[in-house]
C-alpha cells in the first residue's frame, strides 16, 4: 500500500461528491488510519464546528 498522501496536522478540503453532503470548509487531519479495501483513510476534524469524521484519501483535496 502506498504511503499516505497527507500528513497529520495538515489542512484539507473534502472534494465535492454526490455521496458526501454538508461537509464544507476546511478540515484538519487528526490521525492517519490503516488502509481499508486498499485505500488509505484519515480521521479529520472540521475547522468550522469541530465535527470529526473518517474519510478515504480519494475524498480529500
Amino acid at each position: 500500500m502506498p504511503d499516505h498522501k497527507f500528513k497529520a496536522g495538515q489542512t484539507v478540503r473534502i472534494l465535492p461528491s454526490r455521496y458526501i453532503t454538508g461537509a464544507q470548509g476546511s478540515f484538519k487531519i487528526i490521525r492517519l488510519l490503516p488502509a481499508e479495501r486498499g485505500m488509505n483513510q484519515y480521521r479529520i476534524k472540521s475547522s468550522v464546528d469541530g465535527h470529526e469524521r473518517v474519510v478515504m484519501e480519494h475524498e480529500l483535496g
